[in-house]
């Protein structure tokens, strides 16, 4: 940034020739001035006091003098302690506002740093609908995708369906024997709702046959792997494998009802994929790497027969990666499927996995196998973790009182829209179309913005009635301002780009410039940490600050014609900085509320 590179370049200057310290950009530390102090921008002076032989009061002031002195867009300094407080000067705060003034301000051309990025979120399995826990890994995954986008690198989107194995056998089969010919046209359930509803119905059933064996005898443990359904589920995926049609014929039309309840679901959340996976495509590709790891001394072979890796050197445990019995386990998929995509993509520079933090040890193996198999990508894998999300009791709790569904969640946020929105007045001039569409926008947008501006690190706990609030941190509190600066635009006409350079700028209008100055380097903190909780941070900062700025200084009513246009111009570049950051969170924001 233009006052960083600026202060940065002084300083080291001022510190050479004041001290003989030949300091680095990274031991120059730079900060936001704190509200109670006068200043811009901040420096630390405790790192240079030792060399310099002097108090860091004493630093901060010779510093300070030699800003001073030395370039003409430093006005004033004062020292706290220590920290050297810096202020920068109307002039060029108001020549950086005439520059930023753009649609894409921010923003690096597509392509421009050269490297290709996969991100893969949503990951579901096709014998239940999407829920809660999808919810977040699929925002999350969307919205780093746009971040890294919008730092000029290639992005692919990409989905892993986990379409084969045992559970997705249970439903075929309790489909098979409950079912009756039920489907989503006969029915009217949504497809993926529909297996749900069967893979329910396999496990009601199951028990029963769990509790009958129990009561003649059998152990829980001999019962759960005796019972008669269950047996059933084994050799229908056996079939499976074993290429059987009618088993594979079943399973291709149920997963299709799945997919086209899925396709719905990302519609109404507004996200998209460039490619889909399927495991029943990728969960051989492991098993031909097995020898060679073997071959490498990578993988050993143990007397039962099966292949392991011993990582305790690592700090890790011992892993199979080949049962006894041939067959491939879970990470020998991960690794052959990791290994595909970057020679289906020659170009591929890093690949991130958008996966809940129960699985950070799985990742910790993979990356380090693929390491030792010597694919020097490995190092630039990334597993993107996130904490749990939990609900108030009692509230939204699935048919099968375990689970939240997503479908069910997003109809809950648009209700409760719909509700808020009556409520507050504010549907006035909308015909049914556009109320419906405003409805969906404001309970999406409460959803998406409610669960990024927490670290996604954390476990977090979402109260759709607290996210739909029109004030405080909220989605429909930033969704609204936008649509108050649009009005505003829309009332005053064409905005003038050119900027007066003799005006000056009140403590509002200058905060407001210089939250503007912070958004490049938010989204290049946000890209490179994969955290989108500072960019919706920022954007409610600035919400506020503009919120402040619209009740103490008129706009419209201004009588002085250069103020007035500098503050349709901050209001104008202030809506285009939210509409962007909130795009990138994945939230739409509306013209008018």
């Amino acid at each position: 940034m233009l006052a960083h590179g600026l202060l940065t370049s002084v300083l080291k200057e001022a510190l050479q020739q004041s001290y003989g310290i030949t300091a680095t950009d990274s031991e120059i530390v730079l900060q936001k001035t704190r509200k109670e102090f006068e200043g811009d921008f901040t420096l630390v002076t405790f790192p240079f006091i030792k060399a310099a032989k002097q108090s860091p009061e004493q630093v901060g002031d010779t510093l300070g003098k030699f800003l001073i002195a030395h370039n003409p867009s430093i006005t004033k300094f004062n020292v706290v302690k220590g920290f050297l407080n810096i202020s920068i000067s109307n002039n060029f705060w108001l020549e950086f506002f005439s520059d930023a003034q753009s649609e894409n301000y921010g923003f690096k051309k597509e392509g421009s740093s050269g490297k290709t990025i996969m991100v893969e979120y949503s990951s579901p399995n096709t014998n239940k609908p999407l829920h809660l826990g999808h919810i977040r890994n699929i925002i999350l995954g969307y919205s780093v995708a746009n971040i890294l986008k919008s730092q000029g690198h290639n992005v692919l989107k990409v989905n892993l369906v986990n379409d084969r194995g045992i559970h997705i056998c249970k439903s075929m089969l309790a489909w098979q024997k409950f079912g009756n010919g039920e489907t989503p046209n006969s029915s009217g359930i949504k497809g993926d709702h529909l297996v749900g509803k069967y893979y329910v119905e396999f496990d009601k059933h199951y028990k029963k046959e769990i509790a009958e064996l129990i009561s003649q005898g059998k152990t829980k443990e001999d019962a759960e792997k005796q019972a008669p359904l269950i047996l059933e589920a084994q050799q229908m995926l056996q079939k499976w494998e074993a290429g059987d049609k009618e088993v594979k014929s079943l399973w291709q039309t149920m997963n299709g009802w799945v997919y086209d309840g899925f396709a719905i679901t990302y519609s109404v959340l507004g996200v998209d994929f460039n490619k889909t996976y399927y495991e029943s495509d990728t969960y051989l590709l492991g098993k031909a790497l097995v020898q060679e790891g073997l071959d490498k001394k990578v993988f050993y072979k143990k007397e039962n027969g099966s292949v392991a890796i011993d990582l305790s050197a690592d700090g890790l445990d011992e892993k199979v990666v080949l049962r006894s019995d041939g067959t491939s386990v879970y990470i020998t998929q991960d690794i052959g499927t990791a290994i595909e995509r970057f020679k289906e993509f020659p170009q591929l520079n890093q690949l991130i996995y958008t996966v809940g933090n129960e699985q950070e040890y799985h990742f910790k193996v993979l990356f380090l196998i693929l390491q030792k198999l010597g694919y020097t990508w490995a190092k630039e894998c990334y597993h993107l973790s996130y904490g749990m999300v939990e609900l108030p009791d009692g509230k939204m709790k699935s048919r099968e009182g375990t689970v939240v569904d997503a479908d069910e969640l997003l109809g809950e946020m648009f209700s409760t829209a719909e509700q808020t929105t009556k409520e507050l007045g504010k549907v006035e001039g909308f015909n049914e179309e556009e109320l419906k569409h405003l409805y969906k926008t404001i309970g999406s947008g409460a959803l998406k913005y409610f669960m990024l501006k927490v670290d996604a690190k954390k476990k977090m706990l979402f109260d759709p009635k607290e996210s739909i609030d029109f004030n405080g941190n909220t989605g429909p509190f930033i969704q609204y301002t936008y649509a108050r600066i649009q009005s505003v635009l829309n009332k005053a006409g064409d905005v003038k780009a050119t900027i007066d350079p003799k005006v000056e700028l009140n403590e509002l209008e200058r905060e407001l410039i210089k939250l503007f100055y912070e958004f490049p380097s938010v989204l290049e903190e946000s890209s490179k940490t994969y955290n989108p909780s500072h960019i919706a941070n920022y954007v409610y900062e600035l919400t506020k600050t503009f919120s402040r700025f619209y009740h103490d200084c008129s706009i419209l009513k201004e009588e002085n014609e250069t103020i007035k246009q500098l503050r349709l111009a901050l209001a104008k570049q202030c809506g285009q900085i939210i509409k962007n950051g909130m795009n990138l969170l994945g939230i739409e924001v509306p013209n008018r509320m």
